[in-house]
């Protein structure tokens, strides 16, 4: 039976999970600033609680982005550590989606706006759609300003607003959804519920495939010249 770990630090919240023998254990603490020192204590707990050494592990799995710049080279940093040294692929799984994942799971929500403030005035944003229980993406993943996230061409019915980005702008995103969590931040059982659809699907790769996903390439406003 497959035994999955999953990790995510690419926003405030930090989180673990653990899929063995078909059941699912997890931690999850709001912890900004402070997930490099928690997060490999939080592992060495879930896995200790589980009763589950590192080498039972088949898998790992992690929100490769978008989110926080640094939140999310620590996320890799610590899968590649952990890949590298058991020979185990890895899983990487859009932070987007695991925020639609949430609010299907906590909301029953079907089809789901993400959005995640990506500071600098702008939000990350997909659109995502259940299929069979997995929340699937609808046209592609973004960064932009407020203003530009649309649903997609093909939208019909209710849309379930999920994300920071809409606790910071939604007043500016020009869409009504019929509810939504503006605080959620992604948790790592979602992930892990994500990461378990792509690992039936032979969708793991090697551990130097693990790359970060930031959407944009500046981390900071440009200076204005002299």
């Amino acid at each position: 039976m497959t035994t999955l770990l999953a990790l995510d630090t690419a926003t405030e919240a930090c989180s673990v999970a653990l899929l063995h023998d078909g059941q699912v254990i997890s931690h999850y603490e709001v912890i900004p600033r402070q997930h490099a020192q928690r997060l490999l204590p939080m592992i060495k707990e879930l896995l200790a609680q589980a009763g589950v050494p590192l080498s039972a592990l088949d898998a790992v799995a992690f929100g490769r982005g978008p989110g926080a710049f640094t939140g999310v080279r620590i996320a890799v940093g610590v899968v590649q550590g952990l890949a590298f040294a058991l020979d185990r692929p890895v899983v990487p799984v859009s932070n987007l989606a695991v925020l639609a994942q949430r609010a299907q799971r906590e909301h029953g929500a079907s089809q789901v706006a993400a959005a995640i403030d990506a500071r600098m005035d702008e939000v990350y944003w997909g659109c995502y759609r259940s299929e069979h229980g997995e929340m699937r993406l609808a046209g592609g993943e973004l960064v932009s300003p407020p203003e530009q996230v649309v649903l997609p061409s093909d939208a019909t019915g209710d849309w379930f607003g999920a994300g920071t980005g809409w606790g910071t702008f939604a007043a500016r995103i020009p869409l009504t959804p019929y509810a939504q969590d503006d605080g959620m931040l992604p948790h790592a059982e979602d992930l892990l519920s994500l990461a378990r659809f792509a690992w039936a699907r032979g969708e793991a790769v090697v551990a130097d495939q693990a790359l970060p996903v930031y959407l944009r390439d500046k981390v900071a406003t440009p200076k204005a010249p002299q």
